[in-house]
């Protein structure tokens, strides 16, 4: 998965949006180590503060532990990744309500699209 960074919002925040995407998808599975901090700020063209900052507070929402003297690991709480994940897919979901109701979409409306593009036809 491509890191794309906006200049326009905080980029630590865009890190831990990205790594904790990866993390609900299967990308790091529970329980793997995560690469080193000097390799993901490189992967993302970051500075290594930025992607430390970004890994702390993946630690505050328990999605990462360390183990002293060996690295970041994905937490093995399947739970907790579940949670998240389903966190994530709620807010797409509103956001999209929210989007479509600025264009005059009301949710019976909205519920009718989404059948439609389902089923693979366009009205």
């Amino acid at each position: 998965m491509a890191w794309v960074l906006n200049p326009d919002r905080p980029i630590y925040l865009q890190l831990v949006e990205h790594i904790r995407l990866q993390i609900v998808s299967g990308h790091y599975p529970p329980g793997s180590r995560l690469p080193s901090v000097r390799d993901l700020a490189g992967e993302a063209a970051v500075n290594p503060n930025t992607m430390q900052k970004a890994l702390g507070e993946l630690e505050r929402l328990e999605l990462l532990y360390t183990q002293r003297t060996s690295g970041r690991y994905i937490t093995e709480d399947v739970q907790r990744i579940a949670q998240v994940k389903q966190d994530l897919a709620y807010q797409q979901i509103h956001d999209f309500f929210v989007q479509m109701e600025r264009l005059g979409y009301g949710k019976d409306d909205c519920f009718r699209l989404m059948e439609a593009v389902i089923e693979g036809g366009k009205q």
